[in-house]
């Protein structure tokens, strides 16, 4: 991978934290992207659930400052993210989705189907859902749901939805 690809891809994960567009990552975009989720499926803020969503939220920002908030100011520029969690990246990308596990875990909770049994996984059609919520265009949102269900019965699980995120995390450094 070339330095300009690298780049690219460095810019789409940091934008991908970045939820409100406003140049660095902190509390407040995990927090809205816990709003999202919980909006997007009805369910309440002070359920059990939502609870689960927002302590997800806010274990993933600490650790997300913890490796790359390196003024500790709270919040995580272009540069530090760069420096700083992008490193961890490549480095050990499913060491770094681990810090996002709680969150992914509560967002699959919600995003069963009430019926389901605990600890089933969501259908690719709920994951497009959080997907799109999370800023992923509609059409890929649909296509990366349904490319999760990586043994094919229909279920997405927790450990897929993991290993997926290591993998997107995953940014070669170019000649690494």
């Amino acid at each position: 991978m070339d330095s300009a690809e690298y780049e690219r891809k460095i810019a789409a994960r940091f934008a991908t934290f970045d939820q409100d567009g406003n140049g660095y990552i902190d509390r407040e975009d995990f927090s809205a992207a816990a709003k999202a989720v919980l909006a997007e499926f009805g369910t309440t803020a002070r359920s059990d659930k939502g609870q689960a969503v927002f302590n997800g939220a806010e274990a993933f920002w600490q650790g997300m400052a913890g490796i790359a908030d390196v003024d500790g100011d709270q919040r995580v520029t272009r540069e530090e993210f760069i420096t700083g969690a992008a490193k961890r990246l490549r480095d050990s990308p499913l060491r770094f989705a681990e810090i996002a596990r709680p969150f992914l875990h509560a967002v699959i909770a919600v995003a069963a189907d009430s019926a389901d049994e605990p600890g089933a996984g969501t259908t690719p059609s709920a994951a497009a859902r959080v997907l799109r919520v999370l800023g992923t265009a509609p059409d890929l949102a649909t296509t990366v749901a349904a490319a999760l269900d990586t043994d094919g019965d229909g279920r997405i699980s927790e450990d897929e939805v993991l290993a997926a995120f290591a993998g997107y995390c995953g940014v070669a450094a170019p000649d690494a």
